[in-house]
């Protein structure tokens, strides 16, 4: 008998439960399966590429309880997100890290309040080519080599000297990138530079494409890409100071994966969330973020901060918290921060 995934059956079960819904005594009992069976509007959400999978397949599941609203999902990178956010073009903007000062005092500006939503875990994913034979894991220290404008690694032979001397092509990010700005921040500070001579993209597939092409390639981006397409790559064990840890879901959940393990976000445009297909997408998205995380390779953050991004989009509270008053991301535990 044919296999069925875990959306393809929660899809047959949301299709089971809007036909029973359709019935006069269950359009009864269920009001909100009806109401949304008929609900019509428009959500633009953008942003990260990173959030992308995961909010398309949350979009892709809501498509099926709500047939008659169109949801457009965008990924024009974490800082692209955030400028159409702040102009007031798009309903939500995805994050793969929390919004800037700059960022918030844009969107004020504007009249924009936002509500900040967690809604799974990434581990940042080092990958390289699959011939590379010779990178077991790597450190930070060695990653500053490779990628900072500062004397920067040439050839593999220049970070390590057991390493082969060819040269080293490195795809990554583009600026606009959260995945970008969290990487930076990590491997060669917030002053530092990242080097000019890289492959850029927003497009995670194209750098995905380009790691896979090159036996001398490096590159990094959101776990969900390599565990989808991990026949194309090799991950590299990263060493933050108590050894050389591998990016999985146990690892990324309780922080071992460490530096590289972080909160993904939604931000909500408080004015349109008052609308009541953005209202029904947002409480649907965080009901089963959980879920689709894992289909799609992210790791569910705990149920209280789910619980938490609940109450506090029921009580529309704005800001964030992940925000220090100098505008700097906060660092600590998720379910210490989001209360």
């Amino acid at each position: 008998m044919p296999t069925i995934t875990r959306r393809a059956f929660r899809r047959a079960v949301l299709v089971g439960l809007a036909l029973t819904a359709s019935l006069p005594l269950a359009a009864a009992c269920r009001p909100t399966a009806q109401d949304a069976q008929n609900m019509k509007g428009a959500i633009k959400i953008d942003g990260s590429s990173t959030v992308y999978p995961l909010a398309e397949a949350v979009a892709e599941e809501f498509r099926t309880e709500a047939p008659k609203v169109r949801v457009t999902v965008g990924l024009s990178g974490t800082g692209g997100g955030f400028k159409r956010f702040a102009a007031g073009e798009i309903d939500i903007s995805n994050a793969s890290r929390s919004i800037k000062k700059a960022e918030a005092e844009s969107a004020a500006k504007n009249k924009i309040e936002f509500i900040e939503l967690p809604v799974a875990f990434d581990g940042l994913s080092i990958v390289v080519n699959p011939k590379n034979t010779w990178v077991k894991s790597m450190t930070v220290p060695q990653l500053k080599k490779i990628f900072s404008a500062s004397d920067a690694a040439k050839t593999w032979k220049d970070v390590d000297a057991s390493w082969p001397a060819n040269p080293i092509k490195i795809y990554a990010p583009g600026t606009d990138s959260g995945t970008f700005d969290y990487f930076k921040e990590v491997v060669v500070g917030k002053d530092g530079k990242i080097r000019a001579d890289i492959t850029a993209s927003e497009d995670d597939n194209t750098l995905v494409n380009g790691v896979s092409g090159d036996e001398n390639a490096i590159g990094f981006f959101g776990c969900a890409y390599y565990f989808e397409n991990k026949d194309k790559l090799q991950i590299v064990p990263i060493d933050g100071g108590k050894g050389a840890i591998t990016p999985t879901h146990e690892t990324i959940e309780n922080g071992t994966y460490a530096p590289f393990s972080r909160p993904l976000f939604i931000y909500v445009n408080k004015t349109s969330a008052a609308k009541p297909e953005v209202k029904h997408f947002v409480e649907f998205f965080l009901k089963h973020a959980g879920e689709l995380a894992d289909d799609v390779g992210y790791v569910a953050l705990p149920k209280s901060v789910y619980a938490n991004a609940e109450k506090n989009f029921q009580a529309m509270r704005s800001g964030s918290q992940f925000m220090t008053a100098d505008g700097e991301s906060v660092s600590g535990k998720v379910t210490d921060i989001y209360k």
